[in-house]
């Protein structure tokens, strides 16, 4: 009769145990927390275990549960039912209110913290993005995925992954940590520690991180970027780098659909092929058309073996030379408001051997020579003996003719000082044949206010024009050249060649005017239409002055005491140089002049027209550029 009344009661309490709460089955333990209560909804076969301390439900088959609107899914289950924990086994996924889905083939399932442990091919979808890792974690009641044994996010074509990672699902934002990489078919990003939102995709930068282009690298610490859109700002001085140069300032924004980006505060952009650098306040730059335009106290630095240049203007702007364009510059007229009344003869670059000269040399010995030789001083054009004009070792071939034309071009309307390089037909065509491959080649534009600066040489202007195609700097609208404080070059437009960043030739076009500072209101001057200086060596080897040549030197016996000043004029003045001196002085076509003594020289009169010493504009050190 008992064993018949036991049998009976353990029928009831199994009976009990499917359709009741689990913590019913045991009477002793409190009451369950509201919303930690887990419904049986099924499963193949049941089983209830209870011994000694054991209290436990088997579900084999199809097993199902249900807590609050959270459901649980799978092929088998354990049930705790005094520690409220289910461990699942065998095609787990627990869907939560349909917004979240989560996968795997185990669950450790703890009811009272509502917190979800998954592992084996473990994966979590809200429908848009997918989370995947050895091991995952789902909070349900915070509604926070997370992982820690390394995980992979899917968003679209941008795959993340990192060693730790946190899903928030009501904001979408995912946090990862350590070791994090997001690879996009367009760039890669990597770094320690990154905020992504899923939804906007936006990545917040909060540690050091690298996007990388291919083409282009960025370094940043601080900011966001639209990996969508491909628009990012960044903060705390982030660097952006291709193979020719790189690019920093405190502040960057971009934007990779129209490839623009804004450089704001201190920006520092680094040439390196050519040891190149352009500082700023602001800057744009146009990474398809590789541009920069630089605003804000500007400043180019270009590095020299032993002399660095310096120069600043209002506005700088620097740009790609590609295959066809072309290196035309404005012309002499296109600067200003007249045009050009006659074009300008060719001036042939070659030094035309001593005993060719097509006239008749006078021997020293005589007076008229005594004349021609002192006709201009010895340190005249000196300039270019020091460290900028001095640098090139190539000597100048006699085999070779370049041609430098000037050619009149149509009047063209005043609206600024350097109207454009392409604004009328060319006005200096070169001879020497363009390079097959321009693409790495640049051009530099400096307008309004400009000044130079280097210890050897200073300079000021409104407008320079520097092509690295061709090295020439292109001087336009009251340029005026300095060196040694004692030498002073203007013209209406000057050029200077330059070879490996050091002068190889000056060509003054225009009332070229040389002065130079022989003493207390005493000043050796060379004027004439056109001056072309050559330099071979280290220093200056000869000088060509062509049309209405004129000089007014002062001449000093051997110990240094004024003898006489010469005054004189004609066609055309070849001054040859050795080692720096005057070495022997060439007038051709109809020379004439005059001899005075030195304290009979009439003061008034020695002056040249136009004659302007403007040596007060001279920027005295390279600190003035950078204020």
């Amino acid at each position: 009769m008992n064993h018949y009344i036991r049998s009976v009661l353990l029928l009831a309490v199994m009976c009990l145990a499917a359709i009741l709460p689990a913590h019913a089955q045991i009477p002793a333990q409190p009451a369950p927390k509201k919303g930690t209560v887990i419904e049986i909804l099924g499963a193949d076969t049941l089983q209830l275990i209870e011994k000694d301390t054991i209290n436990v439900t088997r579900f084999i088959g199809h097993a199902r549960f249900k807590q609050g609107s959270t459901l649980f899914f799978c092929d088998s289950a354990v049930k705790n039912n005094k520690t409220n924990i289910v461990d699942a086994y065998g095609n787990v996924h627990i869907n939560q209110a349909d917004s979240v889905h989560i996968y795997g083939n185990y669950l450790n399932y703890d009811g009272n913290t509502r917190i979800a442990i998954l592992q084996e091919n473990a994966r979590l979808t809200d429908g848009k993005v997918t989370i995947t890792g050895p091991e995952l974690q789902y909070d349900m009641n915070a509604k926070i995925g997370s992982y820690v044994k390394t995980g992979r996010l899917v968003n679209g074509k941008s795959v993340l992954t990192s060693d730790e990672g946190y899903y928030y699902t009501e904001t979408k934002e995912m946090h990862f940590q350590r070791n994090v990489v997001l690879v996009d078919p367009d760039y890669t990003l990597s770094t320690d520690a990154l905020l992504y939102n899923t939804e906007t995709k936006i990545a917040n930068i909060i540690a050091p991180t690298t996007i990388n282009e291919g083409k282009r690298i960025m370094y940043a610490t601080s900011g966001y970027y639209d990996t969508d859109k491909g628009y990012g700002n960044f903060g705390n001085r982030p660097t952006i780098e291709d193979s020719t140069g790189t690019l920093t300032a405190d502040n960057i924004e971009m934007d990779k659909l129209t490839g623009m980006a804004y450089a704001t505060g201190n920006m520092v952009y680094k040439d390196t092929v050519r040891k190149m650098s352009l500082l700023a306040n602001h800057g744009t730059v146009n990474q398809i058309a590789k541009t920069i335009l630089a605003t804000q106290k500007p400043l180019l630095i270009m590095e020299k073996n032993k002399d660095t240049m310096y120069l600043a203007a209002d506005t700088l702007f620097s740009g790609i030379i590609r295959p066809g364009d072309s290196l035309s510059i404005p012309s002499v007229a296109g600067l200003k408001k007249e045009p050009v009344k006659e074009p300008l003869r060719a001036v042939r670059t070659i030094r035309p051997p001593k005993e060719h000269i097509p006239v008749t040399l006078i021997n020293q010995g005589d007076s008229l020579a005594k004349k021609q030789l002192d006709s201009v001083p010895g340190n005249v054009m000196m300039f270019v003996a020091d460290s900028v004009l001095a640098k090139t070792k190539d000597k100048l071939d006699s085999n070779r003719v370049k041609m430098v034309k000037m050619a009149q071009p149509p009047p063209v309307v005043m609206k600024d000082s350097l109207p454009g390089i392409k604004h009328h037909a060319d006005s200096i065509a070169l001879s020497a044949p363009p390079a097959k491959d321009t693409a790495d080649q640049r051009y530099i534009l400096a307008y309004h206010h400009v000044r130079m600066f280097s210890d050897s040489l200073q300079g000021v202007a409104d407008s320079v024009y520097y092509s690295t195609k061709d090295s020439i700097f292109r001087f336009f609208r009251d340029p005026v050249l300095w060196s040694n404080n004692t030498t002073q070059l203007s013209a209406d437009t000057m050029l200077m060649f330059t070879k490996n960043q050091a002068a190889d030739k000056v060509l003054m076009i225009k009332n070229a005017f040389i002065i130079n500072n022989a003493g207390p209101d005493m000043f050796n001057q060379v004027k004439g239409n056109t001056i072309t200086g050559y330099v071979a060596g280290e220093s200056l080897d000869w000088m060509h002055v062509e049309g209405n040549a004129e000089t007014i030197n002062y001449v000093k016996d051997q110990s240094g005491a004024y003898m006489s000043v010469n005054k004189a004029q004609c066609g055309i003045i070849n001054i040859f140089f050795k080692k720096g001196d005057v070495d022997k002085v060439v007038m051709i076509k109809d020379p004439e002049g005059t001899v005075y003594p030195f304290t009979q020289r009439p003061k008034e009169q020695l002056q040249l027209e136009n004659f302007k010493w403007d040596i007060k504009r001279k920027p005295k050190t390279k600190y003035e550029l950078m204020q």
